[in-house]
């Protein structure tokens, strides 16, 4: 499952050299999250009601080209490692057939009341968080 969704860049997301600020790539990777977590039908909000959270483990970034002021972007989301507690989705910024963004994205799944990792629990363990198998 790829999810794909788009920014358009605003004037004040960019910095003194007219580039999008590096910072602000992250608003754009966490929009993306988000709406991936829609498309495989997640309930993010009915997760934390319950007391639980995904929570950004790590992130890396790979920079290759700049974005400027009005750039249509469009950002992919997909998983590509799943375990019982956490995971990895890689993401790309692209502006037409650029490559301005790669980035990969370990998250956890977190029992807000003390803050630690759990197995994610049968009801919100979707197949869409796990990458897709390969038939041979």
């Amino acid at each position: 499952m790829v999810s794909e969704c788009y920014v358009r860049v605003r004037t004040y997301e960019c910095d003194m050299y007219a580039h999008v600020n590096h910072a602000n790539y992250l608003n754009y990777l966490e929009f993306a999250r988000y709406e991936y977590l829609r498309d495989i039908n997640f309930d993010f909000p009915a997760i934390t009601r319950a007391g639980y959270g995904i929570f950004i483990a790590r992130i890396e970034i790979d920079y290759k080209l700049p974005a400027i002021t009005d750039d249509e972007l469009a950002i992919k989301t997909w998983p590509i490692k799943k375990g019982a507690v956490s995971g990895t989705l890689a993401q790309e910024i692209r502006r037409g057939e650029d490559l301005l963004i790669g980035a990969k994205v370990t998250w956890a799944f977190v029992d807000t009341k003390t803050g630690m990792p759990v197995k994610i629990p049968k009801e919100w363990d979707l197949p869409g968080l796990s990458p897709e198998k390969k038939s041979l």
